[in-house]
């Protein structure tokens, strides 16, 4: 009977198949985190655009009203107090005017800095699935060129410089070929999932618990309850946009009446 050829894996190789198990395993944890993510930030920015076109606007016209009001008191009583409420006002109206259009300045095409676009570019250069030595590789490639693309469209450097500087670790920083080599890269991308996972959810957890969040939260509870919340506040601000321009009449009628 013909003896057996029995072919035992080093110890490295051993753990090289259990550290790509374990990167296949973290790679399918962070894509899921980053698909979770996206899904967040698309509804978060839908509803926020609504909210600050159907009610952000008639705040920064209420703000606009109540800034001119004190203006105009200034005239009326022509004091220091009254002076610094008007400043105040003035710059409270011109905050919520930015934050009420940010929307409309969003939406249109902003072209890209070129450092963003260079950035890109070079991050590009490195981790195109094109470049890829092989199927695994061409399909973690694929993964981080989504996240390249949607960082770039975010205008985020911070991410696209990330994923230049791993990449650039991982592939200068461990040289040789063999096991041992392969093993330290694996174990270096394992950990830069682990962090990204990590940064991920820090990002998910500050959305969530934002003002914005929070107000979808509500708007969706009110609707439930077959009411239209956005609807509702910006009916509440029209009746107090009403009141200001009385209030502004008013005063204008006082100045008026001393200048007789």
């Amino acid at each position: 009977m013909p003896a057996e050829i029995i072919l035992q894996q080093s110890p490295d190789e051993a753990a090289l198949l259990d550290k790509r198990e374990q990167l296949t395993a973290v790679r399918s944890r962070l894509a899921e985190h980053e698909a979770e993510l996206a899904q967040l930030r698309a509804q978060l920015r839908i509803f926020e655009t609504r909210y600050l076109r159907q009610v952000g606007v008639l705040y920064a016209e209420l703000d606009d009203l109540e800034a001119r009001i004190a203006e105009r008191e200034v005239d009326l009583y022509d004091s220091d107090s009254a002076r610094q409420r008007a400043a105040e006002a003035r710059r409270q109206a011109q905050e919520t005017h930015d934050a009420a259009f940010a929307a409309v300045h969003e939406t249109e095409e902003a072209d890209p800095p070129p450092s963003l676009k260079t950035l890109f570019r070079e991050v590009a250069r490195r981790i195109h699935p094109d470049f890829a030595r092989d199927d695994a590789e061409q399909e973690h490639f694929t993964l981080l060129m989504a996240r390249a693309n949607q960082a770039y469209r975010r205008g985020d450097a911070e991410t696209l410089q990330r994923l230049l500087d791993d990449h650039l670790e991982i592939n200068s920083s461990v040289a040789g070929e063999g096991p041992a080599a392969e093993l330290l890269r694996i174990t270096r991308q394992v950990q830069h999932a682990e962090r990204d996972i990590a940064n991920l959810e820090a990002e998910r957890h500050t959305l969530l618990s934002s003002e914005i969040a929070q107000l979808q939260l509500e708007a969706e509870a009110a609707a439930h309850e077959h009411r239209d919340l956005l609807t509702e506040l910006a009916t509440t601000l029209r009746d107090q946009i009403a009141d200001a321009s009385y209030r502004l009449q008013f005063v204008d009628r006082q100045i008026n009446a001393q200048r007789k």
